[in-house]
């Protein structure tokens, strides 16, 4: 199958290219470099595949690319993803996120491309009244970036009236970790994510961390979220693409563990792996976060027969291990990096 991934140069795009390659797929990646990086799309054996680089807002390298290459299904992985970043630029979200994405769909419809596989998030669910959240709880986002990627699910529906353009939306939540054999991982100098910002500090590459919010009504007073593996999300982009090409039908999956982990219990995971106790500043909470959510994945486990392999301790592990392999500045500053709960 001939596949165009949007944002394959990224940390789950390029890690869901390498899965589709394993599966021998033809695959594109358009990407335009600001938070990827070529050298991500490294593959075990064979040639990588190709990279074009630009964004998904200009029209024009839309068309051309879907006139010279016969592309059946496109993943769309490109979206700033920080929703505490999109509390302060509310237009840099939705004219990337939802306009981009529209600006992506356009041209599919006009060239005939019928099959779309969404990144969305568990932000669109904001701050829930009832947990674990299924595919039927109601969304109500608390920052810009969770309604960037509603706005888009609502609208899936209406191109499939109008045009029969197929699509599934996977709503992942935090998304960590790096490959299991420790080869490929998060750019940290990119990365806004948890995992990779604690870790930073318990192997001297960042100065200190801080944990904002440690009020919330949770088990230890700080945020909870589900992490997912990258790996676990990586495969199941490939079953909901061929789930979607064997059944036709289009609809939404979870994609979480379905269990929660604190910030502190984060951080706790660090300190005993790494075995390093480094210090943790508290800091007020930040607007657009939510208390505690975690997702019910019993859809995904049993319309795509997907399950989650990988515990917070792999993740931990396998991001370490990705990192010994890179080489990073050490720490150059007191300033404090900011810890996030929402990453996915």
């Amino acid at each position: 199958m001939n596949i165009l991934v949007t944002g394959g140069a990224g940390y789950i795009g390029s890690e869901t290219v390498r899965a589709l390659l394993r599966q021998q797929h033809r695959v594109t990646v358009l990407d335009s470099l600001e938070y990827g990086t070529a050298a991500s799309l490294a593959v075990e054996a064979g040639l990588p595949p190709e990279l074009v680089v630009g964004n998904i807002l200009d029209r024009p390298l839309l068309d051309n690319l879907f006139k010279t290459h016969q592309i059946e299904a496109v993943i769309h992985f490109a979206a700033y993803k920080r929703g505490s970043e999109s509390v302060r630029q509310p237009a840099r979200y939705f004219l990337n996120n939802t306009a981009g994405t529209f600006n992506l769909l356009e041209a599919m419809v006009a060239h005939g491309i019928p099959n779309f596989i969404f990144s969305s998030s568990g932000s669109i669910f904001g701050n829930p009244a009832e947990l674990p959240v299924s595919e039927s709880t109601p969304a109500s986002p608390e920052n810009p970036y969770g309604l960037s990627k509603l706005l888009v699910e609502q609208a899936l529906p209406w191109y499939e009236q109008a045009h029969g353009l197929k699509s599934i939306s996977l709503r992942y939540f935090n998304a960590a970790g790096a490959s299991p054999d420790g080869r490929y991982g998060e750019d940290w100098n990119l990365s806004h994510n948890l995992i990779p910002q604690v870790l930073k500090v318990a192997l001297g590459k960042a100065p200190s961390f801080s944990v904002f919010g440690t009020d919330y009504p949770t088990r230890d007073g700080t945020a909870v979220r589900d992490f997912i593996h990258v790996s676990d999300l990586a495969e199941a982009h490939l079953k909901a693409l061929e789930y979607l090409f064997k059944t036709g039908r289009s609809t939404v999956f979870n994609l979480g563990t379905g269990q929660g982990n604190t910030v502190r219990e984060v951080i706790q995971a660090v300190k005993q792996l790494t075995g390093s106790d480094f210090r943790v500043y508290e800091q007020p909470r930040r607007p657009g976060e939510a208390a505690a959510i975690w997702a019910d994945n019993q859809k995904a486990r049993r319309e795509l027969d997907w399950q989650p392999r990988y515990t917070l301790e792999d993740m931990v592990r396998h991001a370490l291990q990705a990192a010994n392999a890179s080489i990073m500045p050490p720490a150059a500053s007191s300033s404090s990096p900011a810890s996030r709960a929402t990453d996915g």
